[in-house]
């Protein structure tokens, strides 16, 4: 490209003096430099006349096509310029069921408004299995309760949310962990990072909860909750999923405080992207607006 620049520098000035001259470069780098190029494409680019040089007919045609090529890199380079302003592709995040009920639709809108060209996946799954994908590179990034560390993922951590109790019959507004254990529950199953929470505070106070049933579907345990079932345990926010006439009795956890945590993560070995930097940011402020007046955010 760059000898191909040169020869049509001396070509539209007719003479090497004045093409070095635009070139700003001496005249026998520039003459060296058409020289390589005529024992490249092995034919003989100039003549001399009375004024200076002339395109030979093998000339005439590589101006041509040097004249195409330079039309085409012009265009390659305009189309890297749009695409850096107004990127295309597709990015995928993972979010939690309850995550992904509270924050898709704004999280798609957006993600739309500012990239039309380019397209989001959302794949809804529990924490661990979220995780797993992660790892497995099949999404950029993902939310998370609470996962354990991993040397491959850089993890930052949006809200802590405090557990509550949530019952259809009266509670006080405060209980202990203690006396959380003596009511009936129900929970998700395990592997749920909100069961493994509970399980791994009371558990070393050799505390048993006393789970009746196992929904993994927070409607589901919501409904069971408001027929008088049994109580359950869930993070503060979910109250906003309550669609019962009768509100539910909360108290609230502590001697320990119980808090969730709410993890953004992105694999380590990805570099970033402007559309995965923009869903982070994006994800981070969601998450401040759908879960900071019940969490602490760090």
């Amino acid at each position: 490209m760059r000898r191909l620049e040169y020869f049509v520098a001396v070509a539209e000035a007719g003479s090497f003096s004045k093409g070095a001259a635009a070139l700003h470069m001496s005249q026998p780098a520039l003459s060296q430099q058409v020289a390589l190029l005529e024992q490249e494409t092995g034919q003989r680019l100039f003549t001399r006349n009375g004024r200076g040089v002339e395109p030979t007919d093998a000339g005439l045609a590589l101006l041509v096509h040097a004249r195409g090529i330079f039309e085409l890199a012009d265009k390659a380079r305009v189309d890297m310029r749009e695409r850096q302003l107004m990127p295309s592709g597709r990015i995928t995040i993972g979010l939690p069921p309850r995550v992904a009920h509270a924050m898709t639709a704004d999280l798609v809108q957006r993600f739309r408004g500012a990239f039309p060209d380019a397209a989001i996946s959302v794949a809804e799954g529990l924490s661990i299995r979220l995780r797993e994908w992660l790892v497995a590179g099949r999404l950029d990034i993902a939310v998370l309760f609470d996962p354990p560390a991993s040397p491959l993922l850089h993890m930052e951590t949006l809200v802590r949310e405090p557990l509550v109790v949530m019952a259809a019959t009266p509670l006080p507004a405060r209980m202990r962990l203690a006396d959380v254990a003596d009511l009936q529950l129900v929970l998700p199953s395990r592997p749920n990072a909100l069961r493994q929470l509970l399980e791994k505070e009371s558990q070393p106070k050799g505390l048993a909860l006393k789970v009746v049933a196992e929904v993994d579907s927070i409607q589901t345990v919501l409904s069971l909750v408001a027929r008088g079932v049994a109580a359950t345990v869930l993070p503060a926010s979910s109250l906003r999923e309550w669609t019962h006439d009768t509100p539910p009795f909360i108290a609230a956890i502590h001697a320990p405080v119980i808090r969730n945590r709410l993890i953004l993560a992105v694999p380590k070995a990805r570099p970033a992207t402007r559309l995965s930097r923009f869903v982070v940011q994006l994800t981070r402020e969601l998450a401040e607006r759908h879960y900071g007046q019940d969490a602490q955010v760090p």
